[in-house]
């Protein structure tokens, strides 16, 4: 027998994107229940971003100190792998969801434990892992918030192996022997940092013929060269075409031979998880990502939202919460009966993952960037030019670590003279991307750029070698 619950929302998924969802209505004055089958927090929380940057951190710190004369003689021994799972697991609150589900409640949300999946317009039915059900009835929106999972590929023989995804590599007690990574984005590339500074021999297998496919070619071509520095074997113009065990190795067939492992890592990609939420009863394809407006809203279903990586617009954290911001907002618009146009709803609209996506991956160096890169102006046909320099010859470069080599790359719309795209590539990087961000996002001229005065001597001071370099 099965309860029924009324609510203004109903958020199926209690990741960071459901969470700001939830928080963002009811700050709005409507009541909003979350489901969640996992933990509280979701995938960031558990096995991404918290994890794996806490994984990194230890590394980043010691090359940071052994990149400085005098502070270097301090750094001796090897970093402490034990005392560093320690300190990620804390990160992780050792994947026990209560504190997140704490949080939850004292925001004034609900919490129901469960599978959520469509039960018809506005319903969800919840199923409890004791089998229990409860019905949920929405006044005015249903936001499925489910995320995405890794990509496996259907290599033959992967169903014999036991495969490790980003789940597993960022949540591993021990660091693994041999490791083979597949794929080069930034999963791949996150932890074959962390694992061969962690006392892993690795292996990385990447299709195409640079690492971070998607970014600026100078962001792909240092972090290859640097990890072929630190021992890890990266190939590139490789395809795997199956995977099988040898008692306790995993032969990983290549277009190049056999690589022998301990463990297999498919970085290969994200899908999203709309499988099993009855995605079918308003017309979708389960499996596929939802097609949504500028408010998040599915496209023909005015009830149903899809905010976050299940979009597949900008699979990221922040963007997520961005979304969320942004629909949660537009629900409660539209829940007190504003009739006005989305294009008028410029307050509600999330248009930053269009062109404007900042984002972190946090190898050795550092790649920052936002906006588009050189390339895909080109492909869109836009009339632009590439500034390029050297990070090096700035001041606060020198100052941050003795031999400091790194990039800055900047795209310049020739039109309209404001940024398209930023990239950053070297050590600390991250920490100037949000000065680029804001450039992009807010189309600053320019000319008003040459007035927002980089202080001496950081490495911020790049900003005017670029724009000098512009000036010729």
């Amino acid at each position: 027998m099965s309860t029924e619950q009324t609510f203004d929302v109903i958020v199926i998924g209690a990741g960071s994107t459901g969470e700001n969802v939830a928080d963002t209505v009811v700050r709005g004055g409507l009541s909003a229940a979350v489901v969640e089958s996992e933990l509280v927090g979701g995938e960031c929380s558990y096995w991404a971003c918290m994890p794996s940057k806490a994984l990194l951190r230890g590394t980043e710190v010691l090359e940071e100190a052994r990149a400085v004369s005098g502070a270097a003689a301090a750094v001796s021994g090897q970093q402490d792998l034990r005392a560093t799972l320690e300190r990620r697991n804390s990160f992780t609150g050792n994947w026990d969801d209560s504190g997140q589900a704490q949080w939850v409640e004292g925001a004034g949300i609900t919490l129901v434990r469960g599978a959520g999946r469509l039960d018809g317009e506005k319903r969800v039915v919840v199923r409890a892992a004791d089998g229990t059900e409860t019905v949920l009835v929405a006044n005015h929106a249903v936001a499925v918030c489910t995320g995405s999972a890794a990509a496996v590929p259907p290599l033959d023989g992967i169903e014999d192996v036991d495969v490790w995804t980003a789940r597993e590599a960022t949540s591993a007690q021990e660091a693994p022997g041999r490791l083979v990574i597949l794929g080069g984005g930034v999963v791949g590339v996150e932890m074959a940092t962390a694992w061969s500074a962690l006392g892993s021999q690795v292996t990385l297998l990447q299709r195409g013929d640079r690492l971070l496919a998607g970014q600026e070619p100078e962001a792909g071509d240092a972090v290859a060269e640097s990890l072929r520095g630190r021992g890890v074997d990266v190939r590139l113009g490789t395809s795997v075409s199956a995977v099988r065990r040898d008692g306790d190795d995993v032969v990983v067939v290549t277009s190049a031979g056999e690589v022998r492992g301990d463990r297999f890592l498919v970085a290969a990609g994200r899908t999203a998880r709309t499988e099993d939420i009855g995605v079918e009863i308003v017309g979708l394809t389960a499996g596929e990502y939802l097609d949504v407006d500028d408010s998040m809203r599915v496209r023909g279903v005015d009830w149903l939202y899809g905010i976050g990586d299940v979009n597949g617009r900008a699979l990221l954290t922040h963007m997520g919460k961005y979304q969320a911001r942004q629909g949660g907002a537009a629900i409660v618009a539209r829940a007190q009966g504003h009739q006005v146009s989305l294009a008028d709803w410029s307050q509600f609209a999330a248009t930053a993952d269009h062109a404007a996506v900042p984002q972190v991956t946090f190898s050795i160096p550092q790649v920052a960037s936002v906006g588009i890169t050189a390339a895909q102006a080109e492909e869109r046909g836009l009339p632009h030019t590439v500034v390029r320099y050297e990070l090096g010859d700035v001041a606060g470069s020198a100052l941050f670590a003795d031999g400091y080599t790194g990039k800055a790359v900047a795209v310049v719309d020739t039109d309209r003279d404001v940024l398209l795209g930023v990239t950053f590539v070297g050590p600390g990087v991250s920490e100037m991307l949000q000065a680029a961000t804001v450039a992009v996002v807010g189309e600053v001229p320019i000319s008003r750029l040459w007035h927002a005065v980089p202080a001496y001597p950081t490495m911020n001071e790049v900003w005017l070698r670029l724009l000098e370099t512009l000036r010729g």
